[in-house]
């Protein structure tokens, strides 16, 4: 008997020993904020990996584009230097729980404000506001706008903004959605579908890196403005991050980040949005 339950004792404390390990790898041990993060000197930044001239990763792992620039920027003024970054994939279906879970302290990644998001998530910003359009392959002169959708298919991702505007507004469309706009190119290239649908200026990323394969057809027919998005409640974090965006437009860098990284395909900059401190 006293084998048995000195067993049972082991057994008990090697399970308790795991459940502790297991919570403390998935974060449950660690409750710290942002904003500790970053007095550690340390933030874990949630971008796109797949949009030229926005978010990418590059094949040497560097990362690349606008929302980098902006995400370092602030990053920066919150008292962290850019190799102190972990950059992590945020893909559009999973950013919302990505910064819930905590895995990453916020997110810049062509992240479009909006009332549903609001109520699981903050935003600051917005630090840039774009518009959907429509990317066609270079040959096609079917589709001109959103006029001309009717009964065609068109790509976007999951859990988008676009995506959501397209079901609503355009039910004659045969929407098509994917996890990643990548996947949505590849599918145009084949001739999967006719029209792959995000906004203009992610649209003009792809366009400009195609080699002349795909076009942007038609003027934008939404506004988007996108916003850094971070834990729910967190006002010191988001005072903090609307304070960088400010600072980052008025010295200049906001231009200077556009024209390095976006502007190099020939896409102009626009005038910088007023920060709204949602």
């Amino acid at each position: 008997m006293r084998i048995n339950r000195a067993l049972r004792i082991g057994v008990g404390a090697i399970a308790l020993t795991l459940a502790a390990a297991t919570a403390t790898a998935c974060g449950g041990g660690d409750d710290k904020s942002a904003l500790d993060n970053a007095k550690d000197g340390k933030l874990t930044i949630g971008i796109k990996f797949d949009q030229p001239g926005l978010g990418l990763r590059n094949k040497d792992g560097s990362y690349s584009g606008f929302d980098i620039e902006v995400a370092k920027y602030v990053a920066g003024k919150l008292g962290v230097q850019p190799d102190q970054i972990t950059f992590k994939e945020a893909p559009s279906p999973q950013r919302e729980t990505l910064i819930e879970n905590g895995q990453v302290d916020y997110i810049v990644a062509t992240y479009s404000i909006n009332d549903k998001r609001k109520d699981k998530v903050d935003f600051a910003g917005p630090y840039y506001t774009a518009g959907q359009s429509l990317l066609v392959r270079a040959d096609n002169a079917d589709i001109n706008g959103p006029d001309n959708l009717k009964g065609k298919k068109v790509c976007s991702v999951k859990g988008s903004t676009p995506a959501q505007n397209i079901e609503k507004n355009f039910p004659d469309t045969q929407l098509q959605t994917n996890d990643t706009y990548s996947l949505c190119l590849e599918g145009l290239r084949a001739g999967s579908w006719d029209a792959v649908t995000t906004d203009d200026i992610i649209l003009a990323g792809y366009a400009a890196q195609s080699s002349g394969a795909f076009k942007v057809v038609g003027k934008p027919f939404t506004t988007e403005n996108y916003g850094i998005g971070l834990k729910k409640g967190d006002k010191e974090l988001r005072d903090k991050i609307n304070d960088a965006i400010e600072a980052m437009i008025a010295d200049g860098s906001w231009k200077k980040a556009f024209d390095s990284t976006v502007g190099a395909s020939g896409y102009q900059a626009p005038q910088p949005p007023t920060v709204n401190r949602y």
